[in-house]
């Protein structure tokens, strides 16, 4: 009987007898989810880095038992009445190991450190030399508010909707910082959505960009870019700190480490660091931030209609961002002469150098001898600086 009992009590503590209680179908559905997340980030490579972690994320949290992540934590956190709001002691006390890891999500280290990379990472030269391109990053925002709209419309609040919309600027960890200020609830399908279209750029967008260009516009071969002095990659991040910052200090953050990984990139006196920031600090801030979001995706909170309304509202904001930019960058067509080929407008989202490499493509099926990626690169770098704007802007208006 002794054995018995002791197999009994083995199995009811077990993640498996959980799995027959109220609401484990729930789980098992979103360790499902989780194989085929890691499936599209393994087999197909849809966004790999950023996809593969946040998958086993998703299936680390919804194993029964294991109690790595506990959202009723971030409940007491986020709510004013409770003795630990604000707590992140009470989280380091009583959370799990991805609890703890979140903390670097909710406190908006990981995507800022993320932007630090980017940063170093990142050739401003294309935006210098033609700073015309900056409209054409501004104009690709539009799906952001669109979305916003849309979202509104179909009853989420506005701090849900601005969460929502801003996956139309195809960034990432932008995506993720707001919504951890404004709508933490929603961070697993949001975070979700937006890598998941950032991956699907090159089906989502050649459809829309032949649709509204014709093949004597795509045709368009650009001039050769002048080049751009030393001394203007480094006082650029400098500038563009100083004035962002001051016009919206809310994005402070992001702003603030893209332009000092980039002064880094740029100085040539500080290879090292920014060696380090472009591949090992990057490479372990992807694996934290990955993993901890992905942990969000409790089955209880995940899945709802809202979870298939979002993904519905994040393919909306992606398309109408390719369509503000090209067709801004039509209107630039017709204003320079037939000089600016608009196919560049849809490189106005923030995906690095995704989004570029698909204007590339398309500008050399309709002329075999057009390329187009450095010009690109212009509006594609404005776009991470304008989905951070964006981003500011909307945590202004509903962080408070």
């Amino acid at each position: 009987m002794d054995v018995l009992a002791t197999l009994e009590g083995l199995w009811q503590d077990s993640g498996f007898s959980r799995f027959f209680a109220d609401g484990g179908w729930k789980s098992l559905i979103m360790i499902v989810v989780a194989c085929v997340l890691l499936y599209l980030g393994i087999v197909k490579k849809f966004e790999p880095l950023l996809l593969v972690g946040i998958a086993f994320g998703c299936l680390l949290t919804n194993l029964p038992g294991a109690n790595l992540y506990n959202p009723e934590l971030w409940d007491a956190f986020l709510d004013q009445a409770s003795p630990y709001y604000q707590s992140y002691g009470h989280i380091l006390a009583n959370g799990g190991l991805l609890d703890i890891l979140y903390i670097g999500v909710k406190a908006g280290v990981y995507p800022s450190l993320i932007f630090l990379g980017v940063g170093a990472m990142t050739d401003f030269g294309p935006l210098i030399a033609n700073p015309k391109t900056l409209i054409l990053g501004a104009a690709a925002q539009f799906g952001v508010f669109f979305a916003f709209v849309g979202a509104v419309v179909l009853g989420f609040t506005g701090n849900q909707a601005a969460s929502i919309g801003i996956i139309g600027g195809a960034d990432g960890p932008t995506a993720i910082f707001l919504t951890t200020k404004l709508a933490p609830e929603l961070l697993g399908a949001i975070a979700i959505a937006a890598y998941s279209y950032m991956a699907l750029i090159p089906m989502i967008q050649p459809p829309i960009m032949r649709l509204m260009t014709t093949k004597k516009e795509r045709s368009v071969k650009m001039e050769q870019l002048r080049e751009v002095s030393k001394a203007e990659k480094i006082v650029f991040p400098i500038i563009v700190s100083a004035f962002v910052i001051l016009l919206l200090p809310s994005t402070a953050p992001l702003i603030g480490c893209l332009m000092l990984g980039n002064l880094l990139r740029e100085t040539g006196v500080t290879e090292r660091l920014s060696d380090t920031a472009q591949n090992a600090m990057m490479n372990i801030v992807t694996i934290f931030l990955s993993v901890s979001v992905g942990a969000t995706t409790v089955a209880d909170r995940f899945l709802t209609v809202e979870t298939l309304m979002i993904v519905a509202l994040g393919l909306v904001a992606f398309a109408f961002s390719t369509f503000g930019g090209v067709l801004v960058g039509k209107i630039m067509y017709k204003l320079s002469g037939g000089k600016i080929n608009p196919l560049i407008g849809s490189a106005g989202v923030s995906a690095v150098p995704m989004a570029a490499r698909v204007s590339q493509i398309e500008g050399q099926k309709a002329n075999p001898a057009n390329f187009l990626l450095m010009h690109a690169m212009g509006p594609n770098v404005a776009g991470v600086i304008g989905s951070a704007i964006a981003a500011g802007f909307l945590l202004k208006v509903f962080g408070g």
